[in-house]
């Protein structure tokens, strides 16, 4: 590269009198390499101008020329593309952007260094440098305003200075004084040489005149060397005091450390016996409480109370690290120990005691409750041993056996006096129910066959108490033909056939308030037995949202409830709210059964008893699901509804099974069917029942169900019945069902209504025209040839010159029917219509004005044609409208 240079200096820029002073070897970015030099040049003449010269080798030979040349003072950004990283590229920012790659990144920060001098000395830093690194400019800085720029090239740029305008005022003055200084140069510097010599020999003289301040000068500095040594001296001694001094203070130090040292373990000593006194100290108060405390008074149990949680704070206190290897803490916690085993035995024993005590006070009150229908009040003994739920607390805290233990006796005690109850307070709602007394036949020994309550009862619960049987076992009701679907129980404690008459709605409003009762009074003694239980053992009662809700009970069959209720009850305890449960369905087992037995002989009494217990049941399950659907009670009635439900349903299979199987006499007239009385009486019921009611969805099914199967059963009776038309069966049967949905305003049956009105409607208008085409057959077979006649096509006042047709021929007909014989016939269809229809529909009237309308409708369409096809004959009939109106007027005012 130096050779190159100082080729370049030689060839191309001596001639154009410019100096060379940085050079880099560059091709253009991007581009094929084809290698030329930038250079960095300034001419020998003032004023001086800095280009940057673009220098391309010859193809031809071995020689370069000068290409392209710009000023320097048009460059405006030098980018160096990164200043961390070390990259050949850089671009320069002329009039355009020329990018670079040089060959190393050596030259091309030699040159960028260059320039950035150049701006700074001649173009007054107008150059922006862009991505240059810091140092590499630093290295640049110049230290002072005339500093010569340093190495190779840059010497000889600072090889000429400018004159600053001092120097410039001091050569104007200087040449001022020389008359000659222009004229004769020579002279004038000769002048100058011989002052520069006075000058130099006035410096000499000074210098040598100063010979003896230099002496004294150094005098001075050898006393000044004396005193140095003296003062080292001392500070040596100094220094060997001090060094003994540090002696002493260093023992004292150390003394002080273990002086320190000691008063900290003494008092982190005393810290932890501190700790140990204050936190596995218990009182003598406490230990008495514990050893002998009165467990019967209030005043005791809260002492042992607070003694108990005195000795729990003892046990469970967190010791620091090493405590329990000391032989006084493990005395105390052994202490401790035989403490909590006492007491914990002593409680357990007492609460025994209650519990036992409990039941012998209880079972003498059953007594006053054996003759009213309600349940003992256990508030009082909840409220006495709920004055030991903090010792319960403590006891599942410290000895969950014992604990357990306390729990298992509860449950045992309570479950045969809980038992006891329950029995006696179902015997008495069975009696009311039937009206007997305790000394007749008691409902414990119904004589059913081979225990039939028991089976039905084991039928409905499996070993685990699920629900997984059905009511199929449960004695079929015997249906009266006369259409009293009320059972009698004919082997119900012996009573005797109980007549349908005696089971009146007196009766049914009797069943309905003691099943209410019944449920009131179970309801409160399970969520008071169940608020207690959780208090007492301390077992938290949380919402659940795995139990069934009503909408699922709702929507769902016999078999899938009880799969949905019974999934509620885990097997096993996984929770606080599971034993709960665990705990009420052990204590009030007896619950499940006796209701199931109340319910099959409330059915048996009457199978409509089913609605009211729907109902009532219904409300007192969504009532226990509001409160917690998981719960024991909700639960069980949940069971229990499945049990009602499945009654409900058998009750209406029954009553369709009676449609089916009903038989009609073949000697009397049909009139309103059994089974659609029925029906109206079972609707008024159940719309008394239903109202306002949760499981109105029920009854809604239950009606279409039951709806259809009456229409069925209609038109099978009709098309059977051999004594009654058809017509009269379907227009009388139905316009009764039509009046009772009118009359009840069932939503649900909207569209059965219509359609019972459509039927009434077309049979009543079929049997009008059948009975019609009696009085008057030959006349209305007459004019049914001249239709058809037309109907052929022959023109209407042709029709006379037909030979069968003519005028004298429908004169002979019309002569058969007089008004006198008109009379007589419908004098004998009104008695046949009356035969026909029933008294209890009392649809007569209507049926006779409909055929006299009908009669009226056909006279008409008989002068029309008479009109039409025998214009000009002048025969009319024999009798006229008014004659009709008569004669049926007058004949049913005779009847």
């Amino acid at each position: 590269m130096t050779a190159i240079k100082h080729a370049l200096q030689r060839d191309i820029f001596t001639p154009n009198d410019e100096r060379l002073l940085s050079i880099v070897n560059v091709c253009k970015a991007g581009k094929k390499k084809r290698n030329c030099f930038l250079c960095a040049t300034v001419t020998t003449e003032r004023p001086v101008q800095v280009n940057v010269v673009k220098v391309k080798k010859s193809d031809k030979g071995d020689f370069y020329k000068r290409q392209t040349a710009w000023a320097l003072r048009d460059l405006a950004v030098v980018d160096a593309k990164d200043a961390v990283k070390e990259s050949p590229e850089f671009d320069l920012h002329f009039d355009k952007v020329y990018k670079w790659v040089a060959s190393s990144t050596v030259e091309k920060n030699t040159f960028i260094s260059c320039i950035w001098k150049l701006n700074q000395r001649y173009l007054r830093k107008k150059i922006d440098f862009i991505n240059v690194s810091s140092q590499l400019l630093e290295e640049s800085v110049p230290s002072g305003e005339n500093q010569s720029v340093a190495g190779g090239d840059e010497e000889a740029v600072d090889e000429y200075q400018e004159l600053n305008a001092r120097e410039e005022q001091d050569i104007e003055i200087m040449m001022e004084g020389c008359e000659y200084a222009i004229a004769n140069a020579e002279a004038f510097a000769e002048k100058l040489s011989r002052e520069l010599q006075v000058l130099d020999g006035a410096n000499i003289q000074s210098i040598m005149a100063s010979e003896k301040q230099v002496n004294i000068l150094m005098k001075l500095l050898d006393e000044a060397l004396k005193e140095v040594d003296q003062i080292e001296l001392k500070l040596s001694s100094y220094e060997e005091m001090l060094q003994s001094v540090k002696e002493q203070m260093d023992q004292i130090s150390e003394s002080n450390h273990l002086i320190h040292l000691s008063n900290t373990n003494n008092v982190k000593l005393l810290s932890e016996i501190e700790f140990l006194v204050n936190h596995m100290d218990l009182a003598k108060g406490h230990i008495k409480a514990l050893q002998e405390g009165d467990l019967t008074s209030s005043r005791g149990i809260e002492a042992c109370t607070n003694a108990a949680d005195a000795l729990l704070q003892c046990m469970n206190v967190a010791l620091r690290p090493g405590h329990d290897m000391l032989h006084a803490v493990k005395q105390q916690q052994q202490r401790f120990s035989d403490l909590r085993e006492q007491f914990a035995r002593r409680l357990a024993s007492h609460l025994n005691s209650v519990f036992v005590q409990q039941g012998h006070d209880q079972s003498s009150t059953l007594a006053q409750h054996s003759a009213e229908l309600t349940l003992p009040n256990h508030h009082p003994f909840h409220r006495d041993l709920l004055r030991y739920a903090k010792l319960m607390e403590w006891l599942k805290n410290t000895d969950y056996g014992k604990y357990e233990g306390l729990t298992k006796n509860y449950m045992d005690y309570l479950s045969r006096l809980y038992e006891r109850e329950i029995k006696d307070f179902f015997e008495v709602a069975k009696i009311k129910m039937t009206g007997t007394t305790r000394e007749g036949k008691k409902f414990a020994t119904l004589p059913r066959k081979e225990s039939a309550v028991k089976q039905e009862t084991e039928s409905l619960h499996g070993s685990s108490g699920k629900l997984t049987g059905s009511t199929s076992s449960l004695n079929k009701l015997s249906v009266q033909s006369s259409g009293n679907r009320r059972s009698q129980s004919s082997s119900l404690l012996d009573m005797g056939n109980m007549s349908a008459s005696d089971l009146d709605v007196a009766d049914r409003t009797k069943f309905d308030k003691i099943f209410e009762q019944v449920l009131s009074e179970l309801e409160p003694l399970c969520l008071a037995e169940q608020d207690f239980i959780s208090k007492f053992f301390k077992l938290q009662q949380h919402q659940s949202t795995s139990g069934t809700t009503m909408n699922e009970v709702e929507e769902t069959d016999g078999v899938a409830l009880s799969r949905s209720y019974t999934s509620a009850v885990p097997q096993t305890v996984s929770s606080e709210k599971d034993m709960i449960r665990q705990m009420m369905t052990k204590i009030f087992r007896c619950i499940e059964p006796e209701l199931n037995n109340l319910i099959a002989l409330g059915d048996k009494i009457d199978s409509f008893n089913s609605l009211y217990m729907l109902v009532k049941m219904s409300h007192h399950v969504w009532t226990a699901q509001n409160v917690d659907p998981a719960s024991f009670l909700s639960t069980t009635l949940g069971n229990v509804l499945v049990t009602v439900k499945r009654n409900f349903d058998k009750c209406i299979s029954n009553q369709m099974k009676q449609m089916d199987e009903v038989k009609i006499s073949k000697k009397s007239k049909v009139g309103i069917l059994p089974f659609v009385a029925e029906f109206e009486e079972f609707a008024a019921l159940a719309e008394s029942i239903f109202k306002n009611a949760e499981r109105r969805g029920d009854l809604d099914k239950a009606y279409i169900k039951l709806i259809r199967a009456v229409f069925d059963s209609v038109e099978k009776v009709a098309n059977e019945s051999q004594k009654t038309p058809r017509d009269v069966v379907m227009m009388e049967n139905f316009h009764h069902i039509f009046a009772t949905l009118s009359r009840l305003k069932i939503s649900c049956l909207e569209a059965e209504k219509k359609e019972a009105k459509q039927k009434y409607t077309d049979h009543l208008q079929s049997y009008v025209i059948y009975s019609l085409g009696q009085p008057l057959e030959k006349l209305n077979h007459f004019f049914e040839g001249v239709e058809a006649r037309v109907a052929q096509g022959i023109r209407e006042e042709e029709v006379s010159y037909q030979l069968a047709f003519n005028k004298q021929e429908l004169r002979k007909v019309i002569k058969e029917y007089p008004g006198k014989e008109v009379k007589k016939g419908l004098d004998n269809l009104y008695k046949k219509v009356d035969k026909h229809l029933c008294e209890e529909e009392n649809l007569l009237q209507v049926v006779w004005h409909s055929m006299q309308d009908e009669f009226i409708r056909q006279y008409k369409h008989f002068e029309g044609l008479i009109a039409r096809c025998y214009p000009g004959s002048g025969i009319t009939m024999e009798f006229t409208i008014q004659d009709i109106l008569d004669y049926c007027s007058s004949i049913a005012q005779s009847h």
